[in-house]
This record gives C-alpha cells, structure tokens and sequence, in this order.
C-alpha cells in the first residue's frame, strides 16, 4: 500500500466518513480529525485505517452528485448557522425576504473545494469564511449590493486552507462573503 493517493481515492474515503457521520457510527469530533487525515494522506495505505471500522458501502439511494449537496434557506425568517458543522461540497444558500447569516471559521469542509450558491431575492445573506480560505467569485448582482472578498492570498499566507467557489445572484438584496477581519462587527 505505498502507492501514492490521488485526490479521487481522498474523496472516496472523505464520502465513507462523510456517510458514517451522518449514519450516527462517527462523532462529529471523531469525522473532523479522520477528514483531515483523509486529506493529508499520501498513500493509500494511509488512507486504509480511517475507514476500516467503517461500512464501505455509500446508501445506493443517493446519487453521487446528492451526496455532496446541502441546502440552508432562510424564508420570510432570519436564521444563523455556525459552530462545528459540515456543508456539502454544493451547498446552496438562499435567503428570500429574510436574513441568513453563516459563520464556515469552524466548519468541516469535506473536500478541498466547495461550492457556495448564494441566492438573495428581497434578503441579506452573510457568510463569514476561516482565515486560510481562498474564495473565487462568479456570481452577479441585480439592484443588489454584492461584495465577495478573500480572493487574494489567504490572511496568514496558508495555501491550504479550502477553495470556496462563490456563484448564484442576489437580486434586491445583499450578500456579503468576507474573512472575520474584514466584517464589520456582527453580533453571530
């Protein structure tokens, strides 16, 4: 097993664990630390020990682009999620005449790369990214304010941190995606 592991044979294992959490077999605690030795991992014979108690079967129910997709939505409401929680590698936020506030600084990012669709029609969405991230923007705006930053280096110059790819559109409404220095104070 000192073949080198290729960023497929990561997500493979990432999904296991990204099942077994959702299964109730890990604690959210126990995925984290399994996640990110599934991710620093550079054999497969690294990747071997973190899912051998594990079942290695993904529910055939879901798809594999269903695996990876999560929604929050905030509706005629205002709603804050934040804490040690795990978004999707698609994870849609939307945010309809209300408030959505989203705090990723302790997230458990399941892959290196993920995807933020950010829908704000008539609401404001807010989305505070951990230090190390690098965001791309390819999202737009219509009668909107729309200010995505963290595309430059990251703050403590840490290449690996998570690529956060930002899309989706606010119309009427407002997203701001920022790092936690560059967000005016928020009471989360």
């Amino acid at each position: 097993m000192d073949q080198r592991a290729s960023d497929a044979d990561r997500d493979r294992v990432a999904a296991v664990l990204g099942e077994a959490l959702a299964t109730g077999r890990l604690t959210s605690a126990e995925h984290a630390d399994r996640l990110e030795a599934a991710y620093a991992a550079v054999t497969l014979g690294d990747l071997v020990p973190l899912t051998r108690d594990l079942p290695d079967e993904l529910p055939a129910s879901a798809s594999p682009s269903e695996r990876g997709r999560q929604e929050v939505a905030a509706v005629f409401s205002k709603i804050i999620r934040r804490g040690r929680w795990v978004p999707g590698r698609h994870t849609r936020l939307r945010s309809l005449f209300g408030a959505l506030i989203v705090d990723l600084t302790d997230a458990v990012f399941p892959g290196r790369e993920v995807t933020l669709e950010l829908d704000a029609t008539f609401g404001k969405l807010i989305v505070r990214i951990p230090e190390n991230a690098h965001v791309v923007d390819e999202g737009g705006a219509l009668f909107s304010k729309r200010s995505v930053s963290g595309g430059d280096t990251p703050a403590r110059g840490d290449a690996s941190g998570p690529l956060i790819r930002v899309t989706g559109n606010a119309k009427f409404g407002k997203i701001v995606v920022a790092r936690s220095g560059d967000l005016p104070h928020w009471h989360w």
